[in-house]
């Protein structure tokens, strides 16, 4: 449980919405496996209506609950829980995550020896125990035009095809990166107070390629340390509103060129989003006209595509689930 000292090692904040038994899972995970460094723990509940805080009252008394009225987000709520971080690094931590062999120990065990790296990342494990790749490249034309495409999954051992997602690194060694996944995040206090907390613009997704763009911009490092691993089962937040979701993933993605990329590149970017969505068009119309037993399934997800097209092309901050932040923030 949370170890009531003055100056932990790690505050470890946690993000919850309608996931209680994954989160009990998790929390239980981080007091069996973190047996070196010292730590508090701190859950940002969303406004679960699972029963989430209850059980985070009753069977995780020493634990930090910042109760939310509403939904304010992902990247929100992680702002929240900085506010009241007391520990030398903080650790964003996914609710379905599964902490391994003392992983945060390990972690911050490297990272004490990098004393210019501001973001460091474990290995992450699927279910399954393989390899769940949390080291990606930037959003750019060149990268959305190879991932719109597949190509990176035709030639995954390709330095160019596989180059946003390096499908052709077995993570086996440290190295340097431009983005670690935000299901297990290490931050340098130090590094946040000069770069400041992640980008409420974002919402849910995209927020992890956007600050760790502004800590590599800022000189510090982002760096992928295989020492530690967890299990991440993913998207387990995302399933209850899964259309929402994904047009946010590729909003994001938009947002990231909005901010980062020049107006020729970030025009670029919208094209390709929509050349993803249309392309993907005709196969679920066929499987709405094949299928008939699953047609309301595959209905929602042709219209899921082809609103993502229309919104790419001619109004692209409705992919976007706060848009009306997103526009007083461009506008400001």
């Amino acid at each position: 449980m949370s170890q009531h000292i003055i100056d932990p090692d790690v505050t470890i904040v946690i993000v919850s919405w309608n996931t209680m038994e994954l989160l009990r899972q998790c929390i239980e995970s981080v007091v069996r496996e973190t047996k070196i460094a010292s730590y508090e723990i701190i859950v940002v509940d969303n406004a679960s209506s699972d029963g989430s805080v209850g059980m985070l009252h009753v069977s995780f008394s020493s634990v930090i609950v910042i109760e939310n009225a509403e939904n304010i987000g992902f990247v929100a709520a992680n702002n929240i829980a900085f506010e009241r971080a007391r520990g030398r690094y903080v650790l964003l931590l996914n609710s379905d995550t599964l902490l391994l062999d003392d992983a945060v120990s390990k972690t911050i065990k490297r990272a004490d020896s990098i004393p210019d790296g501001a973001v460091f990342g474990c290995k992450v494990l699927n279910a399954d125990r393989t390899i769940q790749r949390n080291c990606f490249m930037y959003p750019s034309p060149l990268n959305m035009l190879i991932q719109s495409t597949y190509l990176y999954k035709l030639f995954p051992k390709s330095r160019f095809f596989g180059r946003e997602f390096m499908t052709w690194w077995d993570y086996s060694v440290e190295r340097d990166v431009e983005t670690i996944s935000g299901c297990f995040s290490l931050v340098r206090r130090e590094a946040l107070a000069q770069v400041g907390p992640m980008d409420p613009v974002y919402f849910f997704y995209g927020d992890d390629p956007d600050w760790c763009f502004r800590f590599r911009k800022a000189g510090w490092r982002v760096v992928f340390v295989p020492d530690g691993s967890i299990i991440h089962y993913g998207g387990q937040s995302s399933k209850i509103k899964k259309r929402a979701f994904r047009l946010q993933l590729s909003g994001s993605q938009l947002i990231f060129g909005r901010l980062h990329r020049n107006r020729a590149a970030f025009m670029a970017m919208r094209l390709l989003t929509a050349n993803f969505f249309l392309a993907r068009v005709p196969f679920w119309a066929i499987k709405y006209i094949v299928d008939r037993g699953h047609r309301a399934v595959h209905a929602e997800t042709l219209g899921t595509y082809l609103r993502g097209a229309w919104y790419s092309l001619f109004d692209w901050k409705g992919l976007v689930m706060n848009r009306n932040y997103l526009e007083r923030r461009l506008t400001s």
